[in-house]
């Protein structure tokens, strides 16, 4: 997997994360769900605002979505889980708890989320699509990966 895809996913990760940190939230006051709104998971909150599923690992506890988009969501603790694209490997790493603001098609202000390039572990700002790309804003740079790569939830290692 390519050095742009590996930050994609950590981008991904890192957004879905914080949308079940804001459902969660969201949740405590039952008052701001709809029946509906009670009933989606993260999951489904990436993909209601066109962002693959896979953005986060599998074993979300619970999420917090506020109006407005900020979310958090909160993991059963550091999970880390590689994705390969074009025979490169990226491998992404998630605090028990990871947040952002979620829109249609990105995820700012992430965090909680960090991506390995080279030998150092780069945070990652945001995520946005771009068609069939997700671009992953690190510190630095900004990595591209198939929106492909993140058809499915990884498994944390």
């Amino acid at each position: 997997m390519c050095h742009h895809q590996e930050l994609v996913l950590v981008a991904v990760a890192l957004m879905a994360a914080s949308i079940l940190q804001a459902v969660s939230s969201t949740a405590t006051n039952s008052a701001n769900l709809t029946g509906d709104d009670a009933a989606r998971t993260a999951y489904d909150v990436l993909e209601q605002n066109n962002l693959p599923r896979g953005l986060l690992p599998l074993g979300v506890k619970s999420y917090v979505l506020r109006p407005g988009g900020a979310f958090q969501v909160t993991l059963p603790g550091e999970c880390s889980f590689a994705v390969t694209v074009a025979g490169k490997q990226f491998k992404f790493r998630f605090e028990g708890s990871v947040s952002g603001t979620i829109k249609s098609g990105s995820i700012s202000r992430v965090s909680g989320v960090s991506i390995q390039v080279e030998f150092a572990w780069l945070g990652i700002n945001q995520v946005s699509r771009a068609g069939d790309q997700l671009n992953i804003q690190l510190e630095k740079s900004t990595q591209s990966f198939p929106v492909s790569a993140f058809a499915q939830s990884a498994r944390c290692s």
